[in-house]
């Protein structure tokens, strides 16, 4: 197979000419864990060619040999449910065999090996060359679970290497068997002489072109029969797997419950178990707003003080002092991004914690209970699981909707996807948060989530009666994974990988966005002043912003100063941040605030433009940036994923529930205030 299929830039792929190897498992057996442990930081994503289907690839470096993995979507068997997983069938089946990965890594739970014994019946039963890595060992011998590898290598046909992915162990081995594979190719073995009979009785797929009765005889390119064992239908599959487990595992006699058993009927109690749900992620939401307080000050000093000190200081030293590359400098982007990084800790924080409970299994309980809460309404199990990608980043939340097999579902969930809470609103949250709300500031954005979750579940109950009153609903099929106590190793490597690509995706389009605002708060719409010397209430920036403010009387926050903010966030939610930065760094500091002080400006504004009612009106802010479309990056995702109409229905849907959702809480809230 090439690898220029799915090359990305250089330093995350082998080249065009290398071997590639396929990791196919199915979900919660380490498939991404070891696919991070031999690539290292050396990963990209990218669609696969004439697909939307988004995988991961990378370099791993075998002694000399340098190849390129893959890590395919999870899959629980060969027959396709979704997009994703017909992303998989299509590549381990391709109908020319020099098309398919050089070599496929399956990964298989040594504490749940019947479970991953079915994809591995169906891969044998074709010409793949493949390799299993047998995961979770130490949570089978916690079990007192015992597996003969040699055995199960006997019984599979194909070597088995032992692997520990979280704790790096095996991997050599793992490495040493992927790079013998690739040198040898196929693997042989003699099937059994039913097997052979069942082979032998088949009609070739390249004679006739036809399957007969369910059976499927595989050739190789050059007409010679594979051996491989076929086994006749599914049927014959689980009485192989029964075999296999039977002839390679010793297990304790009877059920026995394991820890994970006895905490998973608390946490995924119908009552209980969202309440816990709640204060976890309140807890959450406390720490990341107490913890990363003070370092977002030290920030915040720095880059309005010190840093914009030294920079008029060296613009003045080469005569360039009160120009306007001081202002696009100083003004632009000093005070626009530098606002942007000040949240850098509240970030790499929040993407600890979350990694914390990833690691330790919980987020898979926490799934399982919000699924229910949204399944009494309706609405299909899968569609949680975007939703759980969503408050991350929306852009890869539309993009995990193709793992739902049905259009309709897809649209659905595409719509209500924006709906959710990304990490890109909470440093606005924070913001607002801490400006209005003091020492609640964790509770209030704790609260903005659950206002997201409760958007999600009635504009989702709406919608479907709306538009797809008979939606066949699935029920959610979900693995989950035993409880682990987290490791160092994986707790930083899954943040860091999202807090950078947090700053890639957003550090372009802020600069980008920050440059935009500069220029038109630089030009003058009076016709007197001359670029870059004119007010920014008298520039196209300001005259553009107070035209549209009259829109938002009714919701409190109808100053241009925020209008304009929540205009530019439909780019990038962190730029309504740095749009403050920048128009309050041009205007004169009134006389009641501390020049510099960007929540200070923001609380005076707030409260002039409410006639006194500032928490409300914050409120309503608040919620007006949660429902309104999160950026130009999730548009484009939702264009590629249910088209243009459907987007702009989407788009139309949220401006005016944002709206109507911003006006009922700060009228309702400057009555009960």
């Amino acid at each position: 197979m090439r690898a220029a299929c799915c090359a990305g830039p250089a330093n995350t792929s082998a080249g065009p000419d290398a071997a590639v190897v396929a990791i196919v498992g199915a979900p919660n057996t380490g498939k991404s864990t070891l696919f991070n442990s031999l690539t290292g930081a050396k990963v990209t994503m990218g669609n696969w060619p004439g697909t939307t289907v988004e995988v991961s690839h990378g370099r791993w470096q075998l002694g000399d040999q340098a190849v390129t993995v893959i890590d395919l979507p999870g899959a629980y068997s060969l027959d396709p449910q979704s997009p994703d997983e017909q992303l998989t069938h299509d590549l381990l089946l391709d109908p020319d065999p020099r098309e398919r990965p050089d070599l496929t890594i399956v990964l298989a739970d040594a504490s749940r090996l019947a479970h991953s014994l079915y994809l591995i019946s169906q891969i044998r039963e074709h010409r793949i060359n493949f390799v299993v890595a047998l995961t979770m060992g130490d949570i089978a011998a916690k079990r007192g679970i015992e597996i003969d590898v040699d055995a199960l290598a006997t019984a599979i046909g194909a070597p088995v290497v032992p692997t520990n992915p979280r704790h790096r162990t095996g991997l050599k081995d793992l490495a040493a068997t992927a790079s013998s594979s690739l040198t040898l190719g196929h693997p042989l073995f003699a099937p059994s002489a039913d097997a052979r009979r069942s082979l032998d009785s088949q009609p070739s797929a390249e004679n006739d072109g036809k399957k007969g009765d369910g059976h499927t005889s595989v050739k190789d390119g050059k007409g010679d029969a594979c051996c491989c064992v076929s086994e006749a239908n599914a049927e014959e599959r689980f009485a192989w797997i029964a075999r296999t487990v039977a002839a390679t595992t010793n297990a304790p006699q009877g059920y026995r419950q394991s820890f994970s058993d006895k905490v998973d009927r608390v946490v995924t109690a119908p009552v209980v178990g969202p309440l816990i749900f709640l204060g976890v992620m309140w807890v959450v939401f406390q720490i990341t707003t107490a913890v990363a307080a003070p370092l977002q000050d030290w920030l915040d000093q720095l880059f309005s003080g010190p840093l914009s000190d030294w920079t008029r200081d060296g613009l003045g030293a080469i005569g360039m002092g009160g120009t306007w590359l001081e202002g696009l400098l100083v003004d632009g982007l000093i005070a626009g991004v530098g606002a942007l990084l000040t949240f850098v800790p509240l970030m790499a924080l929040m993407f600890i914690l979350l990694a914390l409970l990833e690691d330790s299994g919980y987020l898979g309980r926490a799934a399982l209970v919000a699924d229910r809460m949204m399944r009494v309404l309706g609405l299909p199990g899968k569609a949680f699981l975007p939703f759980i990608v969503g408050f991350g980043c929306n852009v890869p939340g539309v993009a995990a909707t193709r793992i739902l097999p049905d259009a309709a579902q897809r649209i659905l969930t595409c719509l209500l996807v924006p709906f959710t809470a990304c990490t890109a609103r909470l440093t606005v949250f924070v913001m607002i948060g801490t400006t209005f709300f003091g020492a609640w500031a964790g509770t209030a954005v704790f609260v903005m989530y659950l206002i997201s979750i409760h958007l999600i579940i009635g504009m989702g109950w709406l919608l479907r009666k709306w538009l797809w009153p008979n939606l066949v609903e699935d029920p959610l099929v979900l693995d989950l994974p035993p409880y682990q106590i987290p490791t160092l190793r994986i707790t930083a490597s899954v943040a860091w990988l999202r807090l950078k690509g947090f700053l890639q995706t957003a550090s372009g389009i802020i600069v980008v966005t920050v440059c935009a605002v500069w220029l038109l708060q630089s030009i003058p719409a009076d016709g007197k002043s001359g670029f870059g010397a004119v007010e920014v209430g008298d520039s196209a920036y300001g005259v553009a912003a107070k035209a549209i403010t009259p829109v938002f009387e009714p919701t409190g926050f109808a100053s241009w100063e925020t209008t304009s903010a929540a205009i530019v966030g439909f780019v990038a939610k962190e730029a309504v941040i740095s749009s403050w930065a920048q128009t309050y760094a041009l205007a004169e500091p009134e006389s009641d605030t501390e020049p510099g002080s960007l929540g200070a400006r923001i609380l005076t504004d707030f409260t002039k433009s409410s006639g006194g009612h500032p928490i409300p009106a914050a409120l309503a802010f608040m919620v007006f940036l949660l429902a309104y479309t999160p950026c130009v990056a999730t548009l484009a995702a939702q264009v590629r994923e249910i088209g243009l109409k459907w987007t702009l229905f989407g788009v139309a849907l949220q401006l005016v529930t944002a709206w109507l959702l911003a006006v009922a809480f700060f009228q309702v809230g400057r009555l009960i205030a």
